[in-house]
């Protein structure tokens, strides 16, 4: 029997199936137990240090016993210590970012996905470098500057040398102001050697969504295809920090597996890059299953509610409290602003789900992945994140200043936010709202600019700050960064 052992770099060990299970049983016994959770809340609290917010985390012990305890006074703790460290290290800023799928060829047989082999009644596509073109331009016509492609598993027809091609293509694409700053992969679990040539192609975040942590439940619901093979799947995010990527994106599919189980798996993964890599992953997905061409959610009987996802959501920031937290147009308009409260750090908007979706004036449902419930413009999701009280961000600076892993991590912890990365938000809104903003959204964006620039506590860094708004106000001038 596996041994659980967060710095092996076997999958049975780092996930080892006892000690999830243990771990639930612990979780379960200890759900009413109010002492041990005022300790573990107390425990996330961020503390005020002398260089800013400091968090220990909890460990997937102590979060789960957070997640299932059922004592409303409690839960209502959990959310505001959530949305306490959500400000403390990421402010009040919302990063956004728009899918591009260039293709949903896919040999594998995945049972909750459309793109799967057996489905004949799909319209498969793949996108010509001129189509790839279309749909960036499409895309910086929006307003975009941070995209994460998609593409099947066919070594046929998405050959590694394909996806690199398109992300040259998609960096090399400038029009009018517009430019594509940052371009996340999320494609199929693949080798050292292969990640190697996505970092030096320039990717920022490598995403590797898990599925299912639940090694039966993995193996049924991919019973054909590379993606059958769950080792080599679960140890992915080892071979992209082998090759050189050092900003990796987690995440599981709920509603495929029992939740607790899935969140237990989730938070040992993430104490397992740290334990093995010295720092953990950049970024945190939270997808539910949803209906799809061929998918019928309501065949997975593990589907979960709008509360228990709000939990979990708070859980995984008490728990991991310096990673990225994304939640995507899968969910309403309700749904994210009810996890915007809890910690959630990134958003997409206006996101087509299928390939070649951006250039058609009406969404095409042909070739999608699956539902998108938030279906507003990204013009109407910068205006409704300004409303709540958020900075829509379309900042890249890190990535492109070499603030990657735990570079990053440094200043995330450092509590150097508010005088580097919010004014970089302001300065890249200021940008969408000059380019791309309806007048209604301009006028609040420059209300809420104004205010915000008083928060920049470092009066040198706010001066060049309100000179670089001006400078992209008055002129041509674009890409100001700290």
């Amino acid at each position: 029997m596996a041994i659980y052992n967060p710095k092996s770099l076997k999958a049975e060990e780092f996930i080892n199936d006892q000690e999830i299970l243990e771990t639930l049983k612990y979780a379960e016994k200890n759900k009413n137990n109010v002492e041990l959770i005022d300790t573990i809340l107390e425990k996330a609290r961020p503390v005020q240090t002398k260089t800013g917010a400091k968090c220990q985390g909890l460990t997937h012990r102590e979060a789960s016993v957070l997640l299932a305890c059922e004592i409303p006074e409690k839960i209502e703790q959990m959310y505001k210590i959530a949305e306490e460290i959500k400000l403390a290290f990421y402010g009040n800023r919302i990063v956004l970012f728009a899918p591009l799928y260039l293709s949903n060829y896919c040999v594998n047989g995945c049972l909750y996905c459309p793109y799967h082999l057996k489905n004949k009644h799909i319209g498969r596509k793949k996108l010509t470098q001129e189509e790839v073109r279309q749909e960036v331009i499409a895309l910086q016509d929006m307003g975009h500057k941070r995209l994460a492609i998609e593409a099947g598993e066919d070594p046929v027809h998405n050959p590694i040398e394909y996806i690199l091609e398109c992300i040259q293509t998609i960096y090399g694409v400038n029009h009018k102001n517009g430019a594509i700053r940052r371009v996340n992969v999320n494609i199929a679990a693949t080798t050292v050697e292969n990640y190697r040539k996505l970092k030096e192609a320039g990717i920022g975040t490598y995403i590797l969504f898990q599925e299912t942590y639940h090694k039966k439940s993995y193996l049924e619901l991919h019973p054909t295809g590379p993606k059958h093979d769950y080792d080599y799947h679960t140890e992915a995010m080892d071979r992209a920090m082998e090759g050189g990527i050092d900003d990796v994106g987690l995440g599981v599919l709920f509603g495929l597996e029992m939740y607790k189980y899935e969140f237990a798996g989730l938070i040992m993964h993430a104490e397992h890059l740290e334990a093995v890599h010295g720092v953990g992953p950049h970024t945190i997905s939270v997808p539910r299953v949803k209906h799809a061409d061929d998918i019928d959610p309501t065949a997975f009987d593990n589907s979960i509610s709008d509360e228990i996802f709000t939990k979990i959501a708070a859980c995984i920031r008490l728990a991991v409290p310096y990673t990225g937290m994304i939640v995507s147009t899968r969910e309403s308009e309700e749904v994210r602003q009810k996890l915007l409260q809890v910690g959630v750090s990134q958003v997409s908007g206006a996101s087509r789900t299928s390939v070649g979706g951006y250039t058609e004036e009406d969404r095409p449902h042909d070739t999608e992945q699956f539902d998108v419930s938030d279906q507003r413009t990204l013009d109407e999701v910068v205006r409704w994140l300004m409303e709540s009280g958020h900075i829509p961000s379309f900042c890249t600076a890190c990535y492109r200043e070499g603030r990657t892993g735990d570079r990053f991590m440094s200043l995330c912890k450092s509590g150097q936010i508010l005088n580097c990365c919010h004014p970089n938000a302001l300065m890249t809104l200021t940008e969408y709202l000059e380019d791309y903003a309806s007048e209604q959204t301009k006028e609040i964006g420059y209300q809420m600019i104004e205010k915000e620039l008083q928060r920049i506590p470092n009066d040198k860094v706010r001066c060049i700050a309100k000179q670089n708004i001006e400078d992209i106000k008055n002129s041509n001038r674009r890409d100001f960064r700290f």
